[in-house]
């Protein structure tokens, strides 16, 4: 489960007071809303990487309000995917486990089964860059997923694709939760997206998350 309660987050001079929603565990939530409305705010304070001025957030009823981004269990995509360029596509989906201290021989299988899943095996002993739009969101998804986390949070992970390759996406991002088990939140403008995936949607407008 995703909870969040009476969050007040800042990003520069925005702010947003009194955030509250939940997303049942195992479920894929989505939260729309209008560019500059604040929903990447609130993403990066779930992951972490915004600090909450109040309020609290938890995950399967964990409280990791001001926990540092490794010890929540949430896997984080990014909306510019941020692939790490000196570094292969299998160092890319293995990164978090490294920093995990987990053994190589466990991060190699990890790589592999998710490269296998993903079909991104051919990919694995190149460079991040020249990569199609579609075969960088599967590695996205590969190193967000190596972990295993309870929580998934996607900031409009097809936004930037093409209609053919948002589909194959969108498709994978359907069979990605019934993989990982995790909760979900998705930020989206799309709602053929919200439609095709969401199992709950909120709408965050005038400051205020309300559910759709």
């Amino acid at each position: 489960m995703i909870a969040i309660k009476d969050l007040s987050v800042r990003a520069g001079a925005f702010r947003l007071d009194g955030i509250g929603f939940e997303i049942p565990t195992g479920k894929h939530g989505i939260l729309m809303g209008k560019t500059g409305s604040g929903k990447t705010t609130i993403l990066e304070a779930l992951c972490g990487l915004r600090e909450p001025i109040a309020g609290r957030i938890s995950f399967m009823n964990k409280d990791v309000t001001h926990l540092p981004p490794a010890l929540r269990g949430v896997g984080y995509v990014p909306q510019d995917r941020a692939l790490f360029q000196t570094m292969s596509v299998f160092e890319n989906i293995g990164f978090a486990l490294e920093l995990r201290g987990v053994p190589q021989a466990k991060i190699d299988s990890r790589v592999h089964e998710l490269a296998g899943w993903l079909g991104i095996e051919n990919l694995l002993h190149r460079s991040t860059r020249g990569l199609s739009g579609g075969e960088g969101q599967r590695i996205a998804l590969a190193r967000a997923l190596a972990a295993k986390p309870d929580v998934l949070v996607f900031d409009e992970p097809l936004s930037a694709l093409d209609e053919d390759t948002r589909a194959e996406i969108c498709d994978l991002l359907a069979r990605v939760r019934e993989h990982s088990n995790a909760t979900i939140l998705h930020v989206t403008h799309s709602k053929s997206e919200a439609s095709r995936l969401a199992d709950i949607a909120f709408l965050l407008a005038d400051g205020k998350v309300e559910r759709m």
